[in-house]
């Protein structure tokens, strides 16, 4: 595992850095507000938790969870209508920085690509940056499509792996706030924990830099 300062130094000199969306660059978990939404909440939230602690298998808990919600993709859309995703505060001054330190941004996600996107193009990041579970619309409702890397346990990893043979970077910073994130690293350089929405105990006490908001990373880049 990196040390602070070494964390601290990859950051700075990333040529790519992955974000998690839900509960890092969005207040919310996707997938739970689409549960409050079709009216089966708590059920949801409690595998929301199992899945982000690590205790059950990523793809097991977004095929029960969507199996409980039985949403249909027209009220996947209206949830982003009615009620769009909600940036954490600093995400976006972040976010521009970057861009403007020509370090590339992805968003790496296990929720809805549908839902990223809208996240995406508030941030400026281009579409083809984003890695996300496909609803699968052949079916009445929705499903998603397994094929894609984000829908396994271990999937952050294989995408950011796939980043640095199709871009040659080799320094890639994961930064998150849940266990799918942590075990990114390896194969990126470094993690970075987020906290500033919900603080998972088992991802704070492996992270080497954990932060609560997006101001600290801000301020780390004013060092470059």
């Amino acid at each position: 595992m990196t040390t602070l300062s070494q964390t601290k130094e990859l950051f700075r000199r990333a040529e790519a850095v992955c974000f998690d969306v839900d509960s890092t660059v969005i207040k919310e978990e996707g997938i739970d507000e689409l549960a409050k939404f079709c009216g089966v909440g708590d059920a949801v939230t409690e595998m929301t938790r199992k899945a982000m602690g690590g205790s059950m298998t990523f793809k097991k808990a977004l095929t029960e969870r969507l199996s409980i919600i039985r949403c249909s993709r027209e009220q996947v859309n209206k949830l982003i209508t009615d009620h769009p995703p909600q940036l954490t505060p600093g995400v976006r001054e972040l976010v521009d920085r970057l861009h403007e330190l020509n370090i590339k941004v992805f968003l790496i996600s296990g929720g809805f690509r549908c839902i990223v996107e809208h996240v995406a193009t508030q941030l400026s990041i281009p579409l083809n940056h984003v890695y996300a579970n496909r609803l699968n619309p052949l079916r009445e409702y929705a499903g998603f499509d397994e094929s894609q890397p984000t829908a396994e346990s271990g999937g952050k990893g294989k995408v950011i792996s796939m980043l640095k043979e199709q871009y040659g970077y080799e320094t890639v910073v994961m930064i998150g706030d849940g266990a799918t994130d942590l075990e990114a690293c390896p194969p990126a350089s470094a993690f970075i924990g987020f906290g500033g929405n919900v603080v998972r105990p088992q991802v704070k006490e492996r992270s080497s830099w954990y932060v609560t908001s997006f101001g600290e990373l801000l301020k780390e880049l004013e060092k470059i």
